[in-house]
């Protein structure tokens, strides 16, 4: 298959797959989703209920990278992949009135969760939009921190995507990253699919 048509298919089979997670959140998919797993990877229950459900209840990330990320007051600051909004609301608590938290993501389903949750948060200092993580619609050298809660291994555009977070951070800024990775290659036996993408 010509290299181009499949980065389409997995790419189109993410997006479908986050969608679906956003609007059917207790459904079953192929990665963990929701406040239970939120709190299985560190994030604290009494954090998690000062949150809006709509940020918490399709939660997919990997890690707790909006916690651990060195985060202070008036920074400016890119969550690629930021699906419901979970560690766009919490880094804009963190980097207060005087900071602003750029969220961007693929799916429009994980957008409207997200920006429903902002609202209700009155988080003032977030914003939500529309973009591929490959082609950022910001300025160089605008922002101080970017977190990445597990994109990488959903997109096989990495040198792309890791070419624009250079050139959106600032000197000296800093990228804050999560990820699932293999510990060994896999056997040659087992056949390859779109579900390896969500393993």
């Amino acid at each position: 298959m010509d290299p181009t048509q499949r980065d389409y298919r997995i790419k189109t089979a993410v997006r479908r797959a986050y969608s679906a997670a956003s609007l059917h959140p207790r459904e079953r998919h192929p990665f963990p989703v929701g406040g239970v797993f939120a709190r299985s990877l560190g994030y604290p229950a009494e954090l998690l209920a000062t949150l809006p459900a709509e940020a918490v209840d399709s939660f997919a990330g990997v890690s707790t990278v909006s916690l651990f990320a060195e985060l202070h007051p008036g920074m400016r600051v890119l969550d690629v992949g930021c699906g419901a909004g979970l560690d766009s609301l919490i880094a804009g608590r963190r980097v207060k009135s005087a900071g602003l938290v750029v969220g961007i993501d693929f799916s429009h389903a994980m957008l409207k969760r997200a920006k429903r949750a902002k609202r209700i948060a009155l988080a003032r200092n977030v914003c939500f939009c529309r973009a591929d993580a490959e082609r950022l619609p910001l300025e160089t050298d605008s922002i101080d921190a970017v977190l990445v809660n597990g994109i990488f291994n959903l997109n096989p555009a990495r040198t792309e995507i890791l070419t624009e977070l250079a050139r959106v951070l600032k000197p000296g800024g800093a990228l804050w990253a999560a990820e699932l990775i293999l510990r060994q290659p896999l056997s040659p036996d087992i056949p390859a699919s779109e579900q390896d993408w969500f393993a």
